[in-house]
């Protein structure tokens, strides 16, 4: 007889989340009378999100496909650094990072690695002129959330090519852009109520990145520990 799959603790938490967060995001589009096609991608986003916990490369997959639906959402709320972000950059740069990640497989996850303290420097160093270049060119093309839409668009551009190469540093910058995130659509409640939704979801995804930042933790672990008994094997 086949065994029963056993689902953890963790994995009745997620689907229960994904449920709750569901079950919000649709009483406020209705509340808001948002349009269908507006809060699809957050429908797609919260099985990502489930993925994304898991350190699954078939995020990514899924994610670059939703990423084009982000693009004209994001337009339509003038979030113009966003939009360009999601169709230019998320919707490729996923698209590539589960190819390379299915490449790298290891179990349902990649093989993860960690930046240089070189590398670091010079990722900051890029950032903070990249940032400066941002809040000059923003208000230019009428952006109504200059600091919010670039901060929390140029990190996310950062933790895509860090997804991308598999350096387990992007977890945590997860975490920190997800706090952002957050206080984007915080910031636009007042003027755009309609967010709700959008801000019911980075919610949940917040607590996605918690868990994915510690799985991530436990399979680079995991890696090294193999990677060391293998030299030890490779020596004797």
């Amino acid at each position: 007889m086949l065994r029963k799959a056993q689902l953890s603790k963790k994995d009745i938490f997620i689907f229960i989340l994904m449920g709750c967060t569901a079950i919000l995001i649709t009483v406020a589009g209705v509340y808001f009378h948002q349009s269908f096609l507006r809060i699809l991608p957050l429908y797609i986003s919260i099985i990502i999100g489930m993925l994304q916990s898991r350190v699954n490369r078939y995020a990514s997959l899924l994610g670059s496909i939703n990423s084009l639906l982000y693009g004209a959402v994001y337009f339509y709320y003038n979030l113009y650094a966003s939009a360009f972000s999601a169709v230019l950059f998320s919707f490729p740069i996923q698209l590539l990072t589960f190819m390379r990640w299915n490449k790298n497989k290891w179990q349902h996850s990649t093989v993860l690695r960690k930046l240089s303290v070189k590398q670091r420097i010079l990722i900051m160093v890029g950032y903070v002129i990249a940032l400066a270049a941002m809040w000059v060119l923003l208000p230019l093309i009428g952006s109504q959330y200059v600091f919010l839409d670039s901060v929390t668009n140029l990190l996310g551009i950062l933790i895509y090519f860090l997804t991308m190469f598999a350096y387990v540093e992007y977890t945590f910058l997860m975490i920190i852009n997800g706090v952002l995130g957050t206080a984007l659509y915080v910031t636009m409640l007042r003027d755009t109520p309609e967010t709700a939704t959008y801000l019911i979801f980075s919610v949940y995804s917040f607590i996605c990145i918690v868990f994915a930042f510690f799985e991530a933790k436990k399979i680079y672990g995991s890696q090294k520990k193999a990677e060391n008994e293998e030299n030890k094997e490779t020596v004797t």
